[in-house]
């Protein structure tokens, strides 16, 4: 089945800037979900949101920051799963940035998706990421020209 989301989003901001959205753990729940983020290799931390029983979601996601070039790259794993230490999703977040002449590209690979019981994770996260992205550059922009509709 193997099975990976991809997406790419183009910001008019510099790759510092996104790059802050990444590896920020106060900005990076303003988009994403709250964490305990360290930009270190080898740092475990976690995302925590509300759990969903339909996809036997405890709402804590284990990580592991895997790989970081400053302003470039950062990956790290992604693991969950219904609580009690069980694991039913391992996975890996990728992201790359490129500096443009308009601003910052920056690509998504969440890769891992090989297991039936995974895809309707595989299914929501596809949309998910998107709606994060976009939630991102809200409040990029709204940091960048100092408004209120966050």
């Amino acid at each position: 089945m193997a099975k990976v989301i991809k997406q790419q989003y183009s910001f008019p901001h510099p790759p510092e800037t996104v790059w802050e959205y990444l590896t920020k753990p106060e900005l990076m729940e303003l988009w994403l979900m709250k964490n305990d983020f360290q930009p270190i290799v080898g740092f475990d931390f976690h995302f925590k949101t509300n759990p969903i029983p339909s996809l036997n979601f405890d709402g804590i996601c284990h990580c592991r920051v895997l790989e970081i070039v400053p302003y470039k790259k950062l990956s790290y794993s992604w693991k969950c799963g219904p609580g009690a230490g069980e694991i039913t999703l391992d996975t890996v977040v990728e992201w790359r940035l490129y500096p443009t002449d308009k601003g910052t590209d920056l690509f998504l690979e969440h890769s891992g998706f090989d297991k039936e019981e995974n895809l309707n994770f595989y299914i929501g996260m596809t949309d998910g990421w998107l709606k994060n992205l976009e939630k991102m550059a809200k409040h990029l922009n709204t940091a960048q020209y100092g408004t209120t509709n966050a």
